[in-house]
């Protein structure tokens, strides 16, 4: 059988469980739905695992990056500082929350936020930096904490690919200001769609708590039990970005995975970089001197001329050989909205335009088999020509 008559090899899959599927099962036959119990118990595991004091689940991790900033009151004219090297969501955010999104340069071989930079753009008008863990890599977050300190400056870091991380020996989510992650399909654990905020601050926990669900200044997911009240107020103007317990349901048994699942996609990663370490058609993603555990939510080398193919070509040749690779991400300010609005052109963020334009993330799932990574390797090998 030819690769092309192969069953299709998705670059991500989600694993869910039996005992997932049973939950959720039970959950659509006690009839309650939407927001209660189960995000309850969902969002305290979730404190229990990031050793967090507040912990809010949403619908996405984008909502959770919108209220988080909604939560610092940002006026016109204010800055948050970012990485041109994140999806759109990152930048998205900061502009509905009234911030206006300065971009500083990444590291060439992690792709995260050269923090060696981050001073330089710092302004009288800078009230955030949100540090991207780009495919789960934390950033180098000491020296950031210390600027920020030392500037009366909030972080809030984009986690959305690091569930799981850790940095210096602490998990990501369990020290420093404000974290949000992502549970989209993609990501290292799943519930559908859906997010979450950690924090130690209490006023943004309580802004993220009003904002989440229409204003209204209490618990109000049980008005309809038995024990509910069905009297509340609105003291805000909030949005629609509650999590439901059909999505908890999942995430109950993803986060109590999570830590297997990152197992496994870390000895794939690093199966990757071994068989992968003296092609001349790919540089491999790099590793920064601090301690830390990466998630490996992406695996994304950088192709290169050797390759004898640009980036799309490669694509399309995978894709007609039924393998999915994924683009993680386009240099965020070249989208047109972004040099519209705000004047970023080419040549801003050199580092960043340069991964982005060679960037690909190869098939990385827990339910990946060595079988499967062998068939990617020897299909990239054919399409090389190499022997």
């Amino acid at each position: 059988m030819s690769d092309a008559e192969q069953e299709f090899l998705p670059f991500s899959r989600p694993s869910i469980s039996q005992a997932a599927i049973d939950e959720v099962v039970a959950c659509l036959r006690s009839g309650w739905i939407t927001t209660g119990p189960r995000v309850a118990q969902f969002e305290a595991a979730l404190k229990t695992y990031l050793s967090a004091p507040h912990v809010l689940v949403l619908s996405s991790a984008t909502a959770g990056l919108h209220l988080a900033l909604l939560a610092l009151k940002l006026q016109p004219g204010d800055e948050v500082i970012t990485s041109p090297l994140t999806f759109a969501a990152t930048l998205n955010a900061i502009v509905l929350a009234g911030g206006r999104p300065v971009l500083v340069d990444v590291e060439p071989n992690t792709y995260n936020l050269d923090v060696t930079k981050v001073a330089d753009a710092v302004t009288p008008r800078t009230r955030a930096i949100v540090p991207v863990h780009f495919a789960g890599l934390p950033v180098d977050l000491d020296p950031l904490y210390a600027l920020a300190g030392d500037e009366d400056i909030r972080i809030i870091e984009d986690a959305a690919h690091a569930i799981g991380a850790e940095y210096l020996g602490r998990r990501i989510g369990s020290f420093g200001d404000t974290q949000v992650f992502s549970f989209h399909p993609n990501k290292n654990m799943t519930t559908g769609e859906g997010g979450a905020v950690a924090t130690r601050d209490d006023t943004v926990a309580k802004q993220v708590a009003l904002l989440r669900f229409h204003g209204i200044d209490r618990e109000a997911w049980n008005r309809f039990g038995r024990k509910g009240a069905q009297d509340y107020e609105v003291v805000a103007a909030g949005y629609k970005y509650n999590m439901m317990d059909l999505q908890a349901a999942l995430g109950l048994h993803q986060l109590a995975e999570l830590n297997g699942f990152i197992a496994r996609r870390t000895l794939l990663a690093e199966r990757y970089q071994s068989r992968l370490h003296d092609w001349p058609q790919w540089t491999l993603p790099g590793a920064p001197p601090y301690a830390h555990r990466h998630a490996w939510h992406l695996y994304t080398p950088l192709i290169n001329p050797a390759a004898g193919m640009d980036r799309a070509a490669f694509m399309q040749a995978m894709q007609e050989q039924q393998i999915g690779i994924g683009l993680h991400y386009r240099a965020v300010h070249l989208y047109p909205f972004y040099r519209e609005s705000f004047g970023f052109a080419p040549g801003d963020c050199p580092r960043a335009e340069s991964i982005a334009d060679r960037i690909v993330s190869l098939p990385l799932f827990p339910a990946m088999t060595e079988r499967d990574q062998d068939r990617v390797i020897d299909t990239m090998a054919r399409l090389f020509k190499r022997a």
